[in-house]
């Protein structure tokens, strides 16, 4: 069984998603995978709840509690890499995830290791992306779905999803409407990944 881990820093709604798409789509059976675990780095993120309420592993790794990125990271990968199967290495899964990873952190999960952001990846990488959006007069937004690299923002893309801007937008409405499409391209995604391999 493939194992997934999800990285979460808040309410997990994309987790959620996740997590649905693979009960209802049964994942188990069509592509021999799980979500195992969810791994928060504030014990107040929401998703833990909902993680628990289905059933799945949760664990804190508290960041301040680390001396540096790099200790923290180093630990982080320790906890993920319990689940690791034989031949099969957890895919891990940044869902609201608010940590810039290390370098050696990200090598260790090359090719596993997603991530979803509220732009139209290469536009707008990193905070305030739909404030960004409206600053610059664009008439339509987006979600990208790419693989990690060291570089911010910027690994292989995966799949996208086109929103437009409508009139009166401000930054919470456009958010919002992304949001919606995030649940449904994300766990896309990541089927359309598991398929492939």
């Amino acid at each position: 069984m493939r194992n997934i881990v999800i990285l979460i820093s808040g309410g997990g709604s994309n987790m959620a998603a996740i997590v649905r798409a693979a009960q209802r789509d049964n994942w188990a059976g069509h592509y021999g995978a799980q979500v195992a675990a969810v791994i928060s780095n504030r014990a107040e993120a929401g998703g833990l709840a909902l993680a628990r309420e289905q059933g799945i592993a949760t664990q804190v790794l508290a960041h301040g509690s680390y001396a540096n990125r790099e200790a923290f990271d180093a630990a982080l990968g320790q906890a993920i890499d319990r689940y690791d199967g034989p031949g099969q290495p957890a895919l891990v899964v940044l869902a609201g995830f608010m940590r810039i990873l290390t370098p050696a952190f990200v090598a260790r999960y090359a090719g596993r290791l997603l991530n979803i952001h509220p732009s139209l990846l290469p536009a707008f990488p990193g905070l305030h992306t739909h404030q960004r959006a409206l600053e610059a007069g664009c008439k339509f937004a987006g979600a990208t779905v790419h693989q990690v690299t060291a570089e911010l923002d910027h690994g292989p893309v995966l799949a996208q999803v086109v929103v437009p801007v409508l009139p009166g937008d401000d930054a919470d409405s456009l958010a919002a409407r992304v949001l919606t499409q995030e649940h449904l391209i994300y766990p896309r995604a990541i089927a359309g990944l598991l398929s492939n391999r």
